[in-house]
């Protein structure tokens, strides 16, 4: 009996990453596959692959996440973040199978200031954020069979993120300043690719399954400067460098698009829905500290 795979989109980032760590789910392989083999803004790419793996469900991890950048390069952010989900989403209509979008908390304006809710009014402050909900839009519209899960703050110790950046950083300098005004919650790669593994068993299992939109993000809240000093906590028990601390406001910070002042996702729907909840954010970054020296401690054995 063949097992179909699970086909994730944008192999090269953290997510995708963290998902192909998995392998497997009920018998059906994992591949994550990105470009040129599967360019997201390319559709005969991506038709081409749907011909050769025929996919059980597909998972879109790859996004156009430089905020900053694409207000510069705003064809490029809606090629990848809107109209490549787009693409997907037909492809998977066709073949009568699920999708999976990842979605973000920018599509808030950060003016709230108590969770987010799915029904809430999005209202994205620049392009990156307009074009992640162009996408959900797409999506929404096209496959009737989808899941869009929004998240917030993704870290790990792959690719390119706030937690490595603060690493890198610290190492070289006795202070760095982090502002202290935008409120979010970190959430690591690991655990969302084990909720979306949760996930898939149930909608692979389910002909109609809980389709709509979720928020999926570990559970509290903090501030970027909060959770850098948690990073430098854990880091210097792991003989880490740590730096000196300055509190900034977003005023201070260069930067060419604002930031959610306030983009804390309400997470009691996948709860009530699925019976997933993650842990607390202080636990997981813990966790994903223990586990990178876990590795590179098999690295060395090895």
């Amino acid at each position: 009996m063949v097992a179909f795979p699970i086909l994730v989109i944008g192999a090269e980032g953290q997510l995708a990453r963290a998902l192909g760590r998995r392998k497997v789910v009920d018998g059906h392989p994992i591949l994550c596959r990105g470009r040129p083999d599967a360019d997201i803004a390319d559709p005969r790419t991506l038709q081409r692959l749907f011909g050769e793996l025929a996919p059980i469900a597909v998972v879109n991890a790859a996004a156009y996440t430089a905020v900053d950048k694409a207000e510069e390069d705003r064809a490029t952010a809606f090629a990848v973040n809107a109209e490549g989900p787009e693409h997907l989403a037909r492809l998977c209509r066709n073949a009568q199978i699920p999708l999976i979008q990842i979605s973000t908390d920018y599509v808030f304006d950060g003016t709230g200031r108590t969770p987010y809710r799915e029904t809430d009014a999005i209202a994205p402050l620049g392009v990156y954020g307009a074009s992640k909900a162009a996408g959900e839009g797409a999506v929404r519209q096209t496959c009737p069979r989808h899941l869009i899960l929004r998240t917030s703050w993704l870290y790990s110790m792959d690719g390119h993120n706030f937690l490595k950046s603060m690493i890198r950083l610290g190492a070289g300098h006795d202070e760095l300043a982090i502002v202290d005004d935008q409120h979010g919650t970190p959430t690591w790669t690991h655990d969302i690719s084990a909720a979306i593994v949760a996930i898939l068993r149930r909608v692979l299992a389910e002909e109609d399954g809980p389709w709509g939109t979720y928020h999926l993000t570990s559970s509290g809240q903090t501030t970027w400067l909060g959770f850098a000093a948690e990073i430098f906590r854990l880091g210097a028990a792991a003989g880490l460098k740590t730096p000196r601390l300055k509190a900034i406001t977003t005023a201070e910070y260069p930067a060419s698009v604002r930031r959610p002042a306030y983009s804390v996702l309400d997470n009691s729907k996948i709860a009530m829905t699925f019976d997933i909840r993650l842990p607390p954010w202080q636990m997981s970054l813990a966790q994903c500290f223990a586990h990178s020296q876990s590795l590179a401690s098999e690295e060395k054995v090895a």
